[in-house]
């Protein structure tokens, strides 16, 4: 495995302590090397001794063991070089072959571009050029992060440069939200229980809504976000994939190739929003300086690298339709924002009320059932009901089952990284984006980027941090009863626990 751009934070937070996971659960190859790859100067020690502080620091749900530490930083190596120089990888595919031959490792290599985005292409492309992109000794895949591009234009150029090099099969898009154990359980609890799938449409849900919500702010990458806001970094993948598996066909096995085709025909099937229509259907905001549990908080552009009479949102907001015959007329909620109360994902599902209120004086459906799939951070699912509650006369109360991943004490639960990892090892692609869902996706919001882009007329609402967002994103919900959900139950004094 060669990680490029090793010398940043995710490697150092996220990949070596995923890698490190499933060395301890015995999930890597008997015989295996890593090599990370960046122009920043370390030795091999050196950079085994800042892994093994990741591992250290930022391993989840493991038992470390030392000794098994020193066992798996062993197959760590470090390889300087300039990664927009051609013939720096020649030397790359040398030092390659040298490690293969000491570790007696296959010709198996997995890439993993933990690069700037605009280094893709060429890392990519380079990668290619020295024959690392042929198959007919061993694998050759490569792992992309987001983003995928920074609109429709981008993206289909960046998907023409990765298939100068790779094929579409050899291509892995990495979306973290989808390797959360709770992501790939909808599919099951959709799939494999008779009581849902029956009123999975529109003839039993009233709306759907999904909620991405953080409580930290740009965290000194003002310079980066500003350039990228709300709407590229969270809402055009992670929310709409989000949208694909919530409202997805049953496929017709449970093959990759299988499941991404009804994710695509899910993002084919988005009613696309009129460009006179984003006002009325999508509301962008940006978090204002304000106390927070006793702490101020700087405004957005107040932030370093911000600019100061920035227009780039924090929050977005958005109500849709999915123009088939199973959610035709249901509207679709969802929105992101940064500082929010809390940190919190979550899908929630609305059925439609009784045909007849016994039990209720009106017929709005603030209090109907709820099925809610947590994503993060107590991952688990939440179905409510109403039940009566004791004594005289029918006074009904909302009472809740629930499950919660964390209760499965005797079970390790995986990182999203550690998932995705071993799926890209091991050749299963169901987890990451297609090139034409990706295509998809930037095409559905393609309308509001020109809107936003081109006029400046148009509203930016501010909120108080620590708030969830500006009022007037309940405009959007059709049901004037009604707001978004309010995901916490109970919410910690310093904002980072969210109870279900």
């Amino acid at each position: 495995m060669v990680i490029f751009g090793a010398s940043g934070d995710l490697t150092y937070r996220k990949l070596i302590p995923a890698l490190y996971a499933l060395f301890n659960q015995q999930m890597l190859p008997e015989k295996f090397h890593i090599m990370g790859v960046s122009r920043t100067s370390f030795s091999d020690e050196s950079f085994r001794k800042k892994m093994t502080e990741g591992i250290r620091n930022f391993s989840e749900n493991i038992h470390l063991n030392e000794q098994q530490i020193v066992e798996f930083t062993s197959n760590l190596s470090y390889f300087q070089m300039d990664m927009s120089l051609p013939e720096e990888y020649s030397r790359l595919q040398v030092e390659l072959k040298d490690k293969k031959m000491k570790e007696g490792a296959d010709n198996n290599c997995l890439f993993y571009l933990s690069t700037p985005p605009g280094m893709f292409g060429t890392v990519s492309g380079n990668l290619g050029k020295v024959g690392f992109g042929a198959t007919s000794n061993g694998y050759r895949r490569i792992i992309i992060e987001k983003p995928f591009g920074y609109d429709l234009e981008s993206c289909h150029a960046l998907n023409q440069q990765l298939h100068e090099s790779f094929t579409e099969s050899q291509i892995y898009r990495i979306d973290h939200y989808l390797g959360k154990e709770t992501v790939q359980n909808l599919l099951v609890m959709r799939f494999a229980n008779g009581i849902f799938e029956p009123l999975w449409n529109r003839n039993y849900i009233h709306h759907v809504e999904i909620t991405s919500a953080e409580s930290i702010g740009v965290e000194g990458r003002g310079g980066y976000y500003d350039g990228a806001g709300a709407l590229r970094d969270m809402l055009q993948n992670h929310l709409l994939q989000m949208v694909g598996l919530t409202a997805m066909e049953p496929p017709s096995s449970m093959a990759a190739d299988s499941i991404r085709n009804e994710i695509m025909k899910v993002l084919e099937s988005l009613k696309p929003i009129n460009k006179e229509d984003v006002p009325l259907q999508v509301i962008r905001g940006q978090y204002m300086a304000s106390n927070v549990r006793g702490e101020f908080i700087p405004g957005y552009r107040e932030e370093k690298g911000v600019n100061p009479e920035s227009r780039t949102e924090t929050y977005v907001a958005m109500k849709f339709f999915i123009d088939n015959w199973r959610w035709g007329g249901v509207p679709f909620y969802i929105r992101t924002g940064k500082r929010l109360p809390t940190r919190v994902t979550e899908i929630g599902v609305h059925f439609k009320p009784t045909p007849h209120g016994l039990f209720q004086k009106n017929e709005s459906c603030k209090k109907c059932n709820q099925l809610v799939i947590r994503i993060q951070p107590d991952e688990g699912i939440l179905l409510n009901f109403a039940m009566k509650q004791p004594g005289a006369g029918f006074v009904v109360n909302t009472v809740n089952m629930d499950f919660h991943y964390s209760e499965l004490s005797d079970i390790h639960l995986p990182t999203a990284y550690e998932r995705l990892l071993n799926d890209a090892m091991t050749g299963d692609s169901t987890l990451f984006a297609r090139a034409d869902a990706v295509e998809a996706a930037w095409r559905f919001v393609a309308p509001i980027q020109e809107v936003w882009m081109n006029d400046p007329a148009q509203t930016i609402y501010g909120y108080p941090a620590g708030t969830w967002g500006p009022e007037n994103a309940d405009d959007l919900i059709e049901d004037k009863e009604m707001t978004w959900r309010y995901p916490c139950k109970n919410l910690s004094d310093d904002g980072i626990y969210c109870e279900l």
